[in-house]
């Protein structure tokens, strides 16, 4: 195990070899056999490109032995930002065989974020694109290069411009390092609420046990097209069940490079697509669109919706409106995944966030005290089972309060459970925002305000808003005259702040209401700004 991530207790690992839940296998093996399954056929759509598992598993192989050439090793960290390409599936596979340990990066992540990423989990390497969406990532990785030198190599998947190439990489396959199924094999990103992400180990056993079981769940085979429409190295279209679950089955993936209705459903009519997942501000774009296009979706079987809660009326207008079952997935990147089931009744896909899919999941709901609470009631849902991590990566003081002594993770949901096992998300208790599936931490943003000269305080909250959920609010104390909020916008970008966790309002006041003991009362300042925007709402009624 590599040093700095907790490992599961002896009694609990051998609970799940016992009961077959870690099969022993890897990912470079799991391609391997699948490879030697059915070579020819396609395991990759990307554009006019189509990669056969043939294909797909000897170029994971010349890649690999193109790093263990420059000088990547086993248990490496790489942070991977790639958007949604072929050479996605190329590159991790290639870590996966090598050893290494891909860091997962999204492509909307700036300097802020991946230089964190680089210096916190040493990496040997950063991968990235050359361009994508008008941004150039060679600028980014020049940045990075100037705040973490440690850094020996950075690899662009097209023109390298002062870097290295990934195409000329590849190179004749070579007798790799053994990897062994309960090794880590990657690092997630933490949705945190206590500044930058924390980094989640998940191992090989663990996470290929979550792709198999979500596969069934979702009743994936060969014949199944997965579109991955959200960036791919999310974990919610990476493997629930994602694109490595239709891998896993023996499907076809298929590359949206962004969900617009404009490239997604051209997509769905051409290659078959039968099912995708979506976050719901995005599942309710594609309703809004679905009628006044003419695109054929009758492929499409199921959309899956997670990331935020879905509201049960755009619940309602999935199958009017695209012609194809509803699954509700609510889970996280530590691990446990809840999911509607494909027979269950209208009102339960409605009105529910699924139940845990696996029989070995345990969950409890407690309140503030860590009492267990009465069925219906809602408490604080913690979790443990033989796919939640037991610790983040080099986090011992975090990970003592993120978990319980006996190995339950505190996920941050408040949650209730009905007397059929499903689960009903009803909010966070964690200082964080989701806006629309993509999670702010309120902490890490009210850092960056507070660098700023004309800043004396700073206080990040959620807004409600009805197209993504929610919204950032900076309520913002300043030492003289007030910034404009163009200039502080400005200057969270230059910071390196990803455009989304950038607030989307901010108010100037002179002082933040208290708590009893003196801390900044975020429940006022919620109330606060809920209630003008409800008070300017109803000015226009």
């Amino acid at each position: 195990m590599l040093s700095g991530c907790p490992a599961w207790p002896k009694e609990f690992a051998d609970l799940y070899r016992e009961t077959g839940c870690w099969s022993g296998e890897s990912f470079g093996a799991m391609l391997r056999r699948q490879a030697a399954e059915r070579p020819g056929c396609i395991a990759v759509i990307c554009g006019e490109r189509r990669w056969t598992y043939g294909e797909l598993d000897s170029r994971a192989d010349t890649l690999a032995a193109g790093l263990l050439g420059l000088g990547i090793k086993p248990m490496d960290r790489v942070v991977v930002q790639l958007p949604n390409v072929a050479e996605f599936f190329e590159v991790i596979f290639a870590l996966f065989r090598l050893g290494a340990l891909p860091v997962f990066a999204l492509p909307s992540h700036r300097s802020s974020e991946i230089s964190y990423f680089c210096e916190f989990a040493e990496a040997s390497a950063y991968i990235i694109p050359d361009m994508h969406a008008g941004f150039d990532y060679r600028e980014l990785a020049a940045q990075v290069r100037q705040k973490v030198p440690s850094l020996r190599h950075v690899l662009v998947l097209g023109e390298p411009g002062a870097f290295a190439a990934l195409r000329d990489l590849r190179s004749t396959p070579c007798s790799l390092p053994e990897v062994r199924s309960h090794d880590v094999a990657f690092l997630q990103l933490s949705g945190g609420s206590t500044g930058l992400p924390k980094l989640i180990p998940r191992t090989h056993d663990d996470y290929m046990y979550s792709l198999r079981i979500s596969a069934e769940i979702c009743k994936l085979d060969s014949a199944s097209v997965y579109m991955a429409a959200l960036p791919v190295a999310h974990n919610f279209p990476l493997s629930s069940p994602g694109a490595l679950g239709t891998l896993y089955a023996g499907g076809k993936v298929v590359l949206a490079p962004r969900p617009s209705p404009d490239e997604a459903f051209p997509l769905i009519e051409r290659e078959g697509v039968t099912i995708t997942a979506l976050v719901p501000p995005l599942a309710m774009i594609w309703m809004d669109a679905a009628p006044a296009r003419r695109h054929d979706l009758s492929s499409l079987q199921v959309l899956q919706v997670g990331g935020a809660k879905f509201g049960e009326e755009a619940a309602r207008r999935v199958r009017p409106s695209l012609g194809c079952s509803l699954q509700q997935v609510f889970g996280m990147a530590e691990g446990l995944v809840n999911y509607t089931r494909l027979d269950d009744d209208e009102s339960i896909v409605l009105h529910t966030q699924g139940r845990p899919m696996s029989p070995y999941d345990e969950i409890r709901v407690v309140d503030d005290e860590d009492r267990d609470v009465g069925p219906g009631e809602v408490g604080h849902l913690l979790t443990r089972g033989p796919y939640t991590i037991r610790g983040y990566y080099k986090a011992a003081e975090h990970n003592d309060k993120a978990f319980t002594t006996d190995g339950f993770y505190r996920t941050g949901d408040l949650v209730k459970v009905d007397s059929a096992g499903y689960l009903v998300v009803e909010g966070r208790a964690k200082d964080q925002i989701n806006r629309g599936g993509d999670k702010v931490a309120a902490e890490e943003v009210e850092n960056h305000l507070l660098a700023h000269e004309a800043v004396h305080d700073a206080a990040v909250v959620s807004m409600p808003d009805e197209y993504l959920g929610e919204r950032a609010c900076a309520f913002i104390i300043a030492r003289t005259a007030p910034p404009t909020v163009g200039e502080l916008r400005s200057f969270l970008r230059q910071r390196g702040l990803a455009a989304y966790k950038i607030p989307d309002r901010m108010e100037f006041v002179d002082s933040f209401p208290q708590t009893g003991v003196g801390k900044v009362s975020k429940k006022a300042l919620r109330e606060a700004i809920a209630g003008k925007l409800s008070a300017v709402a109803n000015r226009h009624v």
